[in-house]
């Protein structure tokens, strides 16, 4: 799931810049184009973030000692940022962090997640496990995320839960081929077990027809959680929520696309088209 900035890029506006080049045409990109300037600049130093430390986890350069002291340098630039004298390697974060109250802690799990995949490849994960990953990368993203929405902690924290699990596992579904090239394999392997995939060989287990009932039971928690989402998001809620929406919106969609195709080899890689992503935002995000 490598989604690369070059952590050397290290200004501000250098960030920022990278980050709406690398985003552009996405569904995230789209998202975050509902919100206000302030608000999606925000977002978009977030996503930063996100990328430049979830490229020293996926890029493979570097041995796994030299990726895991690359993440301890962020660590020392978030907690240096929270003195009030923040490196150029974090500074791009401090005016977010600032107007939003954006907390310490949840930079540092998305760290910890991004650690996860430096120190092993993930291959078959306890279902606790995989919890715990999609919590660290994704669930703590959309934690940083609601406040920029200017959603009340509690819901918003509960929305962060869901929809980004949600979004996480369908990402996982996603990107099979991709996580096998570097021999990683993140269906849980109570789940393999039970679709008769003996190992967890990444590039085996995929290129086995069988790895479609895994896929499919992975799907389905994805869904409880779209739902759980969907709930949430229903209720009256203080906050600008149309981002989060369409977020919940594109990906659920891309996830329905994921099952009707299947997940058995040989795998198309699911998209929507800019008439299907249109649609979605005029009925989620203008609203």
């Amino acid at each position: 799931m490598a989604i690369g900035i070059d952590s050397a890029e290290i200004s501000q506006a250098a960030n920022i810049k990278a980050a709406h080049a690398k985003a552009a045409g996405s569904s995230f990109y789209a998202a975050m184009r509902l919100m206000r300037k302030a608000e999606r600049e925000a977002m978009f130093a977030i996503y930063a973030f996100c990328r430049a430390v979830d490229d020293i986890a996926d890029d493979g350069h570097g041995t796994r000692n030299e990726r895991l002291a690359m993440l301890n340098e962020w660590r020392h630039a978030i907690e240096a940022l929270y003195t009030g004298k923040p490196p150029p390697l974090s500074d791009f974060l401090e005016a977010p962090v600032r107007r939003y109250g954006l907390r310490k802690e949840d930079f540092l799990t998305v760290i910890d997640g991004m650690q996860m995949d430096v120190e092993e490849d993930i291959r078959g994960p306890s279902m606790t496990m995989l919890d715990l990953y999609c919590d660290r990368v994704a669930s703590a993203v959309g934690r940083l995320s609601i406040k920029v929405f200017g959603m009340d902690d509690e819901p918003g924290f509960a929305l962060a839960h869901h929809l980004g699990r949600a979004l996480q596992l369908t990402n996982i579904l996603r990107d099979l081929d991709e996580d096998a090239e570097m021999r990683r394999l993140y269906i849980p392997r109570e789940f393999l077990a039970k679709a008769g995939l003996d190992g967890i060989e990444p590039g085996k287990a995929i290129a086995d027809p069988r790895i479609d009932t895994a896929c499919r039971a992975v799907a389905e928690i994805a869904h409880k959680h779209y739902d759980e989402s969907e709930r949430i998001l229903a209720t009256r809620l203080t906050g600008r929520l149309r981002a989060p929406r369409v977020m919940r919106a594109v990906y659920s969609n891309l996830l329905g696309k994921m099952e009707a195709q299947g997940w058995a080899p040989p795998r198309e890689r699911a998209r929507l088209g800019k008439g299907e992503l249109l649609l979605i935002i005029l009925k989620h995000g203008l609203g």
